[in-house]
């Protein structure tokens, strides 16, 4: 049938172009923090490694928030092309909501951006510092007027159905849904959790080359700390998430357990492959009683079933199932690197151990594949809703938009965020390859130098010779 042609590609283009933009905020929110975290330390300490630190990240900072902005702009022609009728329903609602992400983050970001990046020799240190921390604050607060509205189709309320369109009976309950907090603290969260694992990555790959390792041992071990504090609390909000969708959301949660009949003590699935025109799984394995005590912390608790609303009102269950144990087995993989860098950090043997440093190396994309799986849960789960419970999905779509249309903006995409992405791999693989500037000999304006000491740097900070001479190797 054509109109449910046009819905599946639509739905294909949107989650493809939001899969595509959603790694750069997720980069740009973590990044920032540990940049206003470097330049802290410089201001506090003077030592010339920080600000070489901060340099180097703020380069990857500010082609991440560039190819971020590019990809967000497409999604915003995307509502008015793909999906006029959703905007014209919901405009009331999730229009001035995106209206202040826009007049309160992305001028906050803008308009400090550029102080942030050229501004070193043209505005003092303390403003520069201030400039830092605006636009790292710009990035969290355009997470909260994103999750907002993204929430608000989750658990909508403070609107109510007005002829053919909502509208708004209260600004604060639209903005503090229900989900809103739970969301907001696990992407947030997880935004700092992924960076710190690109940054713990690429720390620890300078060091088992043996390059740059002066600021590699400083920025792995802050990046460490922030993944054994964040690793477990990112668990426990999620935790607190999944009740909050066991409470408002319980056919999505039926779907992440692949259970189909409502049930006390639903079993765990570790492996199984779901079947939705049977309803049933094949080749199941679980743990009995595991899902209902995650889930309501009794072994006894009852789960909802797929089979509790019709066959329509069920999402894709596949898609769902796996996305969700993605995550949480890679939420497992970083906790267990928190723990054993915790231990290594113990022994005296953080930046020494081989196997760790190559376990930080490995894990260094996971984190925001673990983003785009969560995100998969979150907005498959939600079908066949864009506002849950209220507005289809198959209601949402442009009247005049054919599939042939659609496959070829698809098609497009594709080709041009291919060539993008590969892009910006380039350059940030470049970037890396190159690393920071190297030590200048004689910058404290001696002449005198000895070999290896920091620019800038208190007395004491001097390099061997030949860790100096692998510092300045490009």
């Amino acid at each position: 049938m054509p109109d449910i042609d046009v819905v599946v590609l639509s739905r294909l283009q949107f989650a493809f172009t939001i899969s595509f933009h959603i790694i750069f905020p997720a980069l740009t929110i973590g990044i920032s923090g540990f940049l206003v975290l470097v330049e802290a330390l410089w201001l506090r300490t003077g030592e010339e490694a920080w600000k070489r630190l901060y340099q180097f990240w703020v380069r990857i900072f500010a082609l991440s928030f560039g190819m971020g902005v590019v990809s967000g702009i497409v999604l915003s022609y995307q509502f008015g092309t793909n999906w006029a009728e959703f905007s014209r329903i919901v405009g009331p609602v999730l229009g001035p909501l995106m209206a202040y992400e826009v007049l309160t983050a992305f001028f906050m970001e803008a308009g400090f951006l550029g102080i942030m990046l050229f501004g070193w020799d043209k505005v003092g240190p303390k403003l520069h510092f201030l400039a830092t921390s605006l636009v790292g604050a710009g990035t969290t607060v355009s997470a909260f007027w994103i999750i907002a509205a993204n929430s608000w189709m989750q658990t909508p309320q403070g609107a109510h159905m007005e002829g053919d369109h909502f509208v708004p009976d209260s600004w604060l309950a639209i903005i503090f849904n229900p989900s809103f907090p739970y969301r907001l603290s696990h992407m947030v969260a997880g935004a700092y959790l992924s960076s710190a694992l690109v940054i713990a990555g690429v720390s620890a790959i300078y060091l088992l080359a043996g390059r740059h390792t002066v600021l590699a041992r400083k920025s792995y071990s802050i990046a460490m700390w922030a993944i054994l504090v964040l690793a477990p609390l990112q668990i426990f909000l999620g935790d607190q998430h999944g009740l909050d969708v066991l409470e408002h959301q319980p056919v999505k949660v039926a779907a992440m357990e692949a259970n189909w009949d409502r049930q006390a003590g639903a079993p765990i699935i570790f492996f199984a492959i779901p079947d939705a025109e049977k309803e049933t799984n094949h080749f199941e394995i679980s743990i009995p009683g595991g899902a209902s005590l995650i889930l309501t912390h009794s072994l006894h608790g009852v789960v909802p079933g797929l089979k509790d609303v019709p066959k329509e009102d069920r999402p894709p269950v596949g898609i769902v199932f796996w996305s969700f144990r993605v995550m949480v087995a890679l939420g497992l993989s970083f906790l267990l690197l928190a723990g054993w860098g915790a231990v290594a950090r113990l022994r005296g043997a953080l930046d020494s151990d081989k196997w760790l440093m190559r376990f930080s190396a490995l894990l260094t994309p996971f984190g925001l594949v673990a983003i785009l799986s969560g995100w998969y849960v979150a907005e498959v789960g939600r079908q066949p809703f864009t506002v849950y419970g209220l507005l289809r999905t198959k209601d949402s779509i442009s009247p005049v938009v054919d599939a042939g249309a659609v496959t070829t903006s698809l098609t497009i995409f594709l080709i041009v965020y291919g060539g993008l992405f590969g892009a910006y791999l380039y350059y940030v693989i470049k970037m890396i390859r190159i690393g920071p500037r190297p030590f200048e000999p004689g910058a404290d304006g001696s002449g005198s130098e000895a070999p290896g000491a920091i620019q800038g740097a208190r007395p004491g900070l001097v390099l061997p010779p030949e860790e100096a001479a692998r510092e300045s190797a490009p």
